[in-house]
């Protein structure tokens, strides 16, 4: 692991500059008549004020930007129906997501965009000890995101998370980069290193989603937070939210797993050739969430079943 660099948190603020100029004396009169009448004052410049800007505003445009790319997916298993998100990295159809999103699947469901069609995804790889697939929808055009570098993010760097929490699709949050080289515990029980931390909110059903950078760059894959609750009190199965710590796997690796997947070296095929394993804290509908013995401190899966 890379020895961490201490980043000072900068916050970014858009100030609006303040006109400071004094207002001219409109009584002020000429020290000996004059044939001519005295000059009224002039109102403040109207370049002593600032116009308000029309560009959009950075969360917007990055919004804007990216939505299109961003998937809702669904995966059914023998045990029911369970929902995440990912997001087209290739014009052809390859879309990344979290392992765990598809786990067990025997059918596999995407739909790309706010008003984007149902279609069927093919499984081309997975690799639980990265958390990460990568699923193949027949279509050619599409908008892709571009990976950005993770290795150039610094503590206190803008965020901002599309996913589909809790079924609510392409729902966007913002934050910044709380902290770099985390460590997590993927499904496999392989541990991830160079995780990024963030605190733009992430919930039960953004897992697989797009951590995404100021220009709109994909820095991070949503993967698990830390919640104050694993699981709901009422024996219901339900899971507890985001209480601002998140963690990105970061893009590099993304990198590194696309290139091993197309490439043939990770496990794939159809939806549903993979034996089932359960993601950490995974439930489904219907089921009760695994007994944690401390939830407080319990990375939590922020996958959720929503039928």
């Amino acid at each position: 692991m890379k020895t961490s660099r201490a980043i000072a948190t900068v916050a970014v603020v858009a100030a609006s500059a303040v006109g400071g100029a004094a207002l001219a004396d409109a009584s002020q009169r000429p020290s000996a008549p004059a044939p001519t009448a005295s000059v009224a004052a002039k109102p403040a410049s109207s370049s002593a004020t600032r116009r308000v800007s029309d560009d959009q505003s950075t969360a917007k445009r990055v919004y804007d930007g990216a939505a299109d790319s961003v998937a809702y997916i669904s995966s059914t298993s023998v045990q029911g129906q369970a929902t995440g998100t990912g997001f087209v990295v290739s014009p052809d159809g390859l879309i990344v997501t979290n392992a765990h999103v598809v786990e067990g699947a025997q059918q596999i469901t995407v739909k790309l965009g706010t008003a984007g069609q149902t279609q069927a995804a093919q499984l081309i790889g997975s690799d639980p000890s990265r958390d990460l697939a990568l699923l193949k929808v027949d279509a050619s055009g599409l908008p892709a995101l571009k990976l950005g570098d993770s290795d150039s993010v610094g503590v206190g760097d803008s965020t901002f998370a599309i996913g589909n929490p809790y079924g609510l699709d392409h729902t966007l949050t913002t934050g910044v980069v709380s902290a770099l080289h985390r460590e997590i515990q993927a499904p496999d029980g392989t541990t991830i290193s160079d995780v990024i931390q963030t605190d733009a909110a992430i919930n039960p059903g953004n897992s697989g989603g797009p951590l995404l950078n100021d220009k709109g760059q994909v820095i991070g894959v949503n993967s698990q937070i830390v919640s104050s609750s694993a699981g709901s009190t009422d024996g219901s199965g339900g899971q507890g939210g985001s209480v601002g710590i998140g963690f990105s796997i970061p893009s590099n690796t993304v990198q590194q797993f696309i290139g091993d997947a197309q490439s043939g070296a990770l496990s794939g095929g159809t939806a549903g050739d993979q034996a089932q394993q359960a993601a950490p804290d995974q439930s489904l509908p219907g089921q009760s969430a695994p007994d944690q013995s401390a939830p407080d401190q319990q990375y939590a899966d922020p996958y959720a079943g929503i039928n």
